[in-house]
């Protein structure tokens, strides 16, 4: 089976060496041998079809929750653009292409009195969301989901039910190398105007309290709680990581051009000139301190794929 530069036929786009750091919301990260962009569906299927099995496929987002390290990813990197981006409602039921921005969902369902709005301030596209299983306010993409379409790693177009992706948090079970080309959920009615402004309050919480002008990749570590943060006046904090992280003395804390916030201290920032290597270091060492004074492991909720170039350690 051909390599990717082999492959005839193609509609879509194929670059070789493409570096990643463009492409990631924390500016980081090494180029990935070949970056591949379908026209559609049926395209990326011919392109995963002809591809060489041995080729590790890796789907990349907006690059929102992800640190590429510094040597970069031997890989093909799928990343989806306008031919995956769109938006439609029928009923209650509203499906969106892989590349359709959670923001963008959030609102067009508002409009047609669906409330999707827990998306609303999520950073990233569908695709990801689906992947993670993203969540916020005390709803996840579990609750509504249907239904999503994927490409194999093999080429073959798919449809998975809800229960098939074995949700748990920020977790699913789609298998190595498949695409998500789309989402089919299932919402909530309510009223337009009232999902509207509740998503207006989302927002101005979500600004007063997260670092949202700065280069940042969401929340760093999961919450040892298994649960993302309700938004209720009664939440608990004991074991969310930002509290964790405060109480081991590390809001604020430095490594190179890498910085846990001094807003939230579960968000990690690239605060001018990081490496990748800058970032996932100081995380370890948020981890380890955090553990040492606790006893709890931080897991990782940014997704950290590539090499480490050969002076990053």
């Amino acid at each position: 089976m051909p390599q990717p530069d082999r492959i005839e036929g193609l509609r879509g786009t194929l670059t070789a060496d493409k570096p990643l750091s463009a492409l990631t919301w924390l500016r980081v990260g090494g180029p990935a041998d070949w970056i591949y962009q379908p026209a559609d569906a049926d395209d990326l299927a011919a392109f995963l079809a002809a591809l060489d099995t041995d080729v590790p496929v890796f789907p990349m987002g907006v690059g929102s929750n992800l640190i590429v390290r510094d040597g970069g990813l031997r890989a093909v990197v799928i990343r989806l653009g306008r031919g995956f981006n769109a938006i439609t409602v029928d009923g209650d039921r509203v499906t969106a292409g892989a590349a359709a921005l959670d923001a963008h969902v959030a609102r067009r369902a508002a409009e047609a009195g669906l409330d999707l709005t827990f998306l609303r301030t999520i950073p990233g596209s569908i695709g990801g969301a689906v992947r993670m299983n993203a969540g916020c306010y005390g709803s996840y993409v579990a609750d509504v989901l249907v239904s999503v379409d994927a490409v194999s790693r093999e080429g073959r177009h798919v449809t998975l039910a809800r229960d098939a992706l074995e949700f748990a948090y920020r977790h699913s079970s789609l298998p190595e190398g498949w695409v998500l080309v789309s989402a089919t959920f299932q919402a909530p009615r309510g009223d337009a105007a009232k999902l509207a402004a509740q998503m207006e309050a989302q927002l101005a919480k979500r600004n007063a309290t997260q670092p949202t002008k700065d280069r940042s990749a969401g929340s760093t570590f999961r919450n040892p709680a298994g649960f993302s943060s309700t938004g209720r006046a009664d939440d608990v904090h004991d074991l969310k990581a930002w509290k964790l992280i405060e109480d081991a003395g590390l809001r604020g804390a430095k490594l190179g051009g890498a910085q846990m916030s001094e807003m939230h201290a579960n968000f990690m920032i690239n605060a001018g000139g990081a490496t990748a290597a800058d970032l996932e270091n100081l995380g370890e060492k948020v981890r380890k301190k955090v553990y040492d004074s606790t006893g709890i492991t931080l897991q990782w909720e940014i997704m950290r794929v590539g090499e480490t170039a050969p002076d990053c350690g």
